[in-house]
């Protein structure tokens, strides 16, 4: 509570009452009652006066040092864990490549040249082109011997007996894919095994994220990185599909963990005004980096085991964690370890030759003992609460589906880019490329038109590019608005998590952000099927593509608007969170009703509020999988913001204003 008192007024007099009575009542019991307010008031003044102001972990930070040296090793720490998760992510692609040019293996003709064989023994298919399935059922040797060189479009035909072979031209090595034959009845296999690597991203998420939980985030970065590493390994010795999947599946554990857990860490511990930079440059330079020199690698290894080798060895390297990262201080304050906090964030004061108050560390340790209460009464939330009320319930579904759609059209872009009519190396490399960019526009742009406009017009825009790709002519044209479509799609998917982060109600947000993003690893499974559909037409994965981007950016209308929106902290603000908002209401031309009213006080969702005098753009950051950083600076907005507003004066009265 806050008191003010009003300036003293001259009063007359009461009239005289009977002895015994003042103001009508038995003058013991009023000196009782004014005796008793008196000493209320002295307590209240002494509460008010003695009560120290406690500080948040982001209002500690530039006491330490925001991004002092300790930040910037840590930044660049984030290298090896960005080309991790790039190397889990997309190698295997890479290993599972089939060459579009393959045909039935003939042995009794291997002393022929390839040309020789592919035209005596190989039938003509509906398209002109030699068929990949079918050979012609004849003797061959026979045929030879009887002075035939020549094929009769009238032999029966059927399908391959002794494996196939394969034009190296465009994929210069052979692949798990091109040594198991998986190809025409087969050729669903390596679909099949991307998306059991997905299944097993989910079963990864979930027993890492409890491992993170009960142990430390340290422990559980450093072990799922370990199980990629030796289920990377393992792939190489694979002879068979099931092999091959089941290791492929080990190494889903590892994806996402192996770079987010350490995202997180870092952005911990980086001040507010960095943040922005570090949470969009990590991904911008060194994911792309990843991204860009992955094909490369595979490209001039030229042999599948040895890329797989090279790709899983580094995260090893991981192993090294625990005596380079510090354990994440918001961890150990929610399991009581506060003096733990304590010393590493005294180590950051000395690496960074910083002088931090005695009292500033007091104060902050009070402000952790009251955030462990507040996550201790938060336990007794569930998932479940999301569902109960009609518009919570609408907005959570809404979330969902969105975040399907953008998973799945971000990872059928990522897959369908060995069919746009190029080369797959460099089609694959300047589609990873427009990460940079696209994270650089997002920077410039989400804490100005708002999340749910540009949710919608990136999305609509990767479906409309995806679409157009279908009708213009193939080759540079099609492929050039292909890579337009997952231009946008990146945006949309760095918008995505960060919304829900921001529309769900603290006491239940870690776990509704994580339960979204489990239903994106749901939607991947399904992706490498939509990607398969090119076998049926070129350009079917693209129409899907882009009819579900459309379906998935007109559904972000829906969503309500969190720039400048005070944050939902209990059920009921989130159930009616944007009650009030119109449908076409744009950030950019609308002005808060807050405005006139708490100008000084007034937030940014995406902002973190730091010391007097300081001014920082909100981050655009990509939620993890357990959702705790976003929902804690989040979370800290809205007691930034009541702190701001609890203490109003109304002239010279006296007013008590409930925090």
């Amino acid at each position: 509570m806050a008191v003010t008192s009003s300036p003293q007024n001259t009063t007359t007099s009461p009239p005289a009452s009977p002895e015994g009575y003042t103001n009508n009542a038995y003058e013991k019991d009023a000196a009782a009652t004014l005796d008793i307010n008196d000493k209320n008031a002295k307590q209240l003044e002494v509460t008010t006066t003695t009560t120290e102001p406690t500080l948040d972990f982001d209002d500690l930070l530039p006491h330490i040092g925001e991004f002092g040296r300790y930040q910037k090793i840590l930044f660049l720490c984030m290298i090896p864990f960005a080309f991790f998760v790039a190397f889990v992510y997309f190698s295997q692609i890479f290993i599972t490549l089939v060459p579009e040019e393959h045909w039935c293996n003939v042995p009794e003709l291997a002393d022929l040249s390839l040309e020789d064989r592919v035209k005596f023994a190989i039938p003509i298919d509906a398209d002109g082109k030699y068929h990949k399935c079918m050979m012609y059922n004849v003797n061959f040797t026979e045929m030879r011997l009887k002075g035939i060189d020549k094929p009769d479009q009238k032999w029966p035909m059927t399908s391959c007996r002794n494996g196939w072979e394969y034009n190296f031209t465009d994929i210069p090595y052979a692949t798990v894919a091109t040594e198991l034959d998986w190809v025409c009845g087969d050729s669903y296999l390596p679909t099949l095994s991307q998306s059991v690597f997905f299944v097993g991203a989910i079963c990864g998420g979930l027993l890492f994220g409890w491992i993170a939980d009960r142990f430390g985030r340290v422990p559980s970065l450093a072990l799922c990185n370990l199980v990629g590493f030796v289920a990377g390994v393992a792939t190489t010795f694979s002879t068979s599909f099931w092999m091959f999947a089941f290791c492929r599946f080990l190494v889903g554990f590892a994806f996402d963990n192996c770079f987010t857990m350490m995202y997180i860490l870092v952005l911990e511990y980086v001040g507010p005004r960095w943040r922005t930079f570090v949470a969009n440059m990590s991904i911008a330079i060194f994911f792309t980096m990843a991204s860009c020199a992955l094909p490369w690698i595979a490209y001039y290894l030229a042999d599948w085991r040895t890329f797989t080798i090279v790709t899983s060895v580094p995260l090893a390297l991981a192993i090294l964690t625990p005596w380079v990262v510090p354990e994440s201080a918001r961890w150990l304050v929610s399991q009581g370890k506060t003096d733990k906090a304590m010393k590493i964030l005294k180590k950051f004061e000395k690496v960074n030759k910083t002088t931090v108050d005695p009292v500033i560390y007091k104060q902050f340790q009070a402000s952790c003992e009251a955030i462990q209460k507040e996550e201790e009464n938060n336990a007794n939330y569930s998932i479940l609460d999301l569902f109960k009320t009609p518009r919570l319930r609408n907005n959570t579904i809404l979330l969902i589906i969105i975040w399907m759609a953008i998973s799945l059209v971000f990872d059928g872009h990522v897959r369908n880019v060995g069919q746009l009519g190029l080369d797959l190396f460099v089609t694959f490399t300047v589609a990873c490329a427009t990460e940079l960019p696209a994270d650089t526009f997002l920077t410039l742009t989400l804490d100005r038109w708002g999340r749910r406009w540009l949710a919608f017009g990136t999305m609509a825009a990767s479906g409309m590019f995806s679409l157009f790709a279908t009708v213009v002519p193939g080759g540079i044209f099609s492929a050039t608005l292909a890579i337009l479509g997952r231009f946008s799609v990146n945006i949309s998917y760095n918008i995505g998590l960060q919304y829900a982060a921001e529309l769900l109600p603290t006491v239940v947000r870690a776990q509704g952000v994580a339960f979204i993003h489990i239903m994106g690893y749901v939607a991947q499974i399904i992706a490498p099927f939509v990607v398969y559909l090119g076998n049926i037409a070129p350009t079917l994965p693209l129409i899907v593509l882009g009819i579900i981007g459309i379906i998935g950016g007109f559904l972000s209308l829906f969503l309500p608007e969190t720039l400048g929106q005070e944050l939902p902290q209990s059920l009921a603000d989130g159930e009616e969170f944007g009650a009030n908002q119109k449908m076409w209401s744009f950030p950019c031309i609308s002005k808060n009703v807050d405005d006139d009213e708490e100008k000084e006080c007034s937030f940014n969702r995406a902002s973190t509020a730091t010391s007097p005098g300081s001014h920082i753009h909100g981050a655009s950051l990509r939620a993890s999988t357990r959702g705790e950083l976003s929902s804690y600076m989040l979370r800290r907005s809205v007691r930034s913001r009541a702190s701001c507003t609890s203490l109003k004066s109304n002239g010279g009265g006296v007013y008590i204003t409930r925090l």
